[in-house]
């Protein structure tokens, strides 16, 4: 019976690594990839949808599919893809659709990597009642039974050799794609943060131009008390606006930057701890050290585990990544307002930006008002000496006037014939500036005093700030920047995600298989290196034996 069971060990080690490689590979080919087909004209695109087995354990299987959002809410997004069974809610399938900021989004893509956990309990036990197995046996075996192959020595030795090197191949592998991942995300995350901190500076630029406008006069004649007074209000709400822009955007930004670098320091960790671990388990595997080969075994059991848990986590991370790039396609295909993606990149309230846009248009045309009335009232009116202030000693070609670019219900105006518009403006002007004498009077031919020609210019310039920036309030009010940013990131930075994302996965598919299959070898070496031992110790005795017997004959 101890006969039995001590040839049953590498029997029983060779059935469970079957079971485990075969369990393995069932997941692997199932590994979940986008599906990125290129748009339709219709705005769709190809999204994955889980099939579940006959378990009700959802398999890692992804198929093409249209990307249509389906549910109640037009707001979900990415609903298809996420409809997965949520274990938080008796495994019914959830249809909140990408949501990070919800627990039961977490639990339901957490589950498709229910079948890695499930191979790393099945290996940890498995090996472990394995090793249970041996120590048994080693205490009950009165003494071992001794017998030796060439053959499978070679074989033992060359399938050693060959799965070392695969470990060390897949730790580089590993080491390499978590690289490339980490800088993929972080350019990602880079990128989105500054196009906010864009934003938000544009934003504080038009809140300043607001305020300089409040300052701004030409000749004692300023903004009406009422414009100056709503300049206030919706400088309030343009702050109030991009502090939480920016603070919303940088704290999501942080702590999706603290996962990324968890993830990254785990899979470094672990690369160097299994090439580490297949060195010296080589090493000492050759050199005949086993006890230390043992202990090796034992710490590369619990290693193997907690790559297949790894594995699973890392998995996660891959779906919630290919969901966020499905859902940033579909919010770009279709912008809508209070949905997931403004924990990523929020959109400016649509009532502040419009406010501050029609302001903006508003303050434009006043200080355009204010400036013409300065050129009307006073430069372009030959006063007599007697009219003091307004009197300069006027002269010259008459100074055009400004261009207003809005009508009076602020919609775009185009400049009529003998105005100047904003961009040159002050070109245009200086050349009606006159030298001016101690009591700033002209001394010579011209309709602008400097003094006028520098307040004309300051009103000009934020005049040209205000305008300037209209087209970026427009963007905020419709959320067009937020769908270029989405439709960047799908186009520029998902690819280089996905394939990363598959190298890190391929690394830890091959350190996993490597390791394991060397823990096996290790063993398996170990008994064929101390049988073939024996068994030479054994020739060599018996060599010497009949050497000495046929010298005995030969001397009588």
């Amino acid at each position: 019976m101890t006969m039995l069971c001590c040839n049953f060990l590498p029997v029983s080690l060779f059935l469970l690594f079957s079971l485990t490689f075969f369990s393995f590979s069932c997941g692997e080919s199932h590994f979940p990839t986008i599906q990125t087909a290129a748009t339709s004209l219709s705005g769709k695109v190809n999204e994955g949808k889980y099939d579940v087995g006959s378990w009700g354990i959802e398999r890692l299987r992804v198929y093409g599919a249209d990307g249509e959002i389906v549910g109640n809410s037009s707001n979900v997004l990415a609903a298809q893809r996420t409809y997965r069974r949520d274990p938080l809610n008796n495994f019914e399938k959830y249809d909140g659709g990408w949501n990070i900021s919800e627990r039961h989004y977490w639990a339901s893509v957490g589950f498709t990597a229910v079948p890695l956990f499930a191979i790393a309990l099945v290996w940890f036990v498995g090996f472990g009642l394995c090793l249970s197995l041996i120590c048994l046996c080693h205490f009950c075996c009165s003494r071992e039974q001794y017998g030796y192959s060439r053959t499978a020595y070679a074989l033992s030795l060359i399938l050693l050799i060959l799965f070392t090197i695969a470990a060390i191949v897949g730790s580089i592998v590993l080491y390499i794609g978590q690289g490339n991942f980490h800088g993929s995300t972080t350019r990602t995350l880079e990128y989105v943060v500054d196009t906010a901190d864009t934003t938000v500076d544009k934003l504080k630029n038009v809140s300043e131009f607001l305020s300089a406008a409040k300052q701004t006069g030409v000749d004692q004649v300023f903004l009406p008390a009422n414009v100056q007074t709503d300049i206030d209000q919706i400088q309030n709400k343009i702050n109030s606006s991009a502090s939480t822009f920016s603070d919303q955007t940088v704290d999501n930004s942080d702590d999706i930057h603290d996962l990324l670098d968890s993830v990254r320091v785990a899979l470094i960790v672990i690369s160097a701890v299994m090439l580490l671990l297949t060195f010296l388990g080589f090493l000492f595997s050759i050199l005949g050290m086993q006890f230390l080969v043992y202990i090796l075994v034992i710490i590369g059991w619990i290693l193997v585990t907690g790559t297949f848990i790894l594995c699973g986590i890392f998995l996660l991370l891959h779906n919630v990544t290919a969901d966020t790039c499905v859902a940033m396609n579909q919010w770009a295909q279709n912008p809508r307002a209070h949905t997931a993606l403004d924990d990523i990149l929020p959109c400016v309230d649509n009532a502040t930006a419009q406010e501050t846009l029609l302001k903006s248009k508003e303050v434009t045309s006043q200080l355009v008002s204010v400036v013409n009335q300065v050129i009307t009232n006073v430069s372009n009116i030959n006063f007599s000496p007697n009219f003091a202030p307004f009197y300069f000693n006027q002269s010259g070609p008459l100074v055009p006037i400004l261009c207003d670019p809005f009508h009076s219900d602020l919609t775009d105006r185009a400049c009529s014939a003998g105005e100047v518009d904003l961009d040159n403006a002050t070109q245009v002007w200086s050349n009606f500036v006159c030298q001016v004498s101690a009591t700033n009077v002209c001394v010579t031919t011209g309709r602008l005093t400097p003094a006028f020609f520098n307040q004309m210019s300051t009103a000009v310039n934020v005049s040209y700030g205000l305008y300037h920036y209209g087209p970026f309030l427009v963007d905020l009010q419709d959320c067009t920047f937020a769908r270029q940013t989405f439709d960047d990131i799908y186009r520029d930075h998902c690819p280089g995600l996905r394939k990363h994302s598959k190298w890190i996965y391929f690394g830890l598919v091959m350190v996993s298989t490597a390791v394991m299959l060397s823990l096996l070898f290790w063993v398996i070496y170990g008994r064929e290196r101390r049988h073939r031992v024996h068994t030479k110790r054994l020739e060599a005795s018996h060599g010497f034996e009949g050497e000495k017997k046929l010298e005995r004959e030969n001397e009588s």
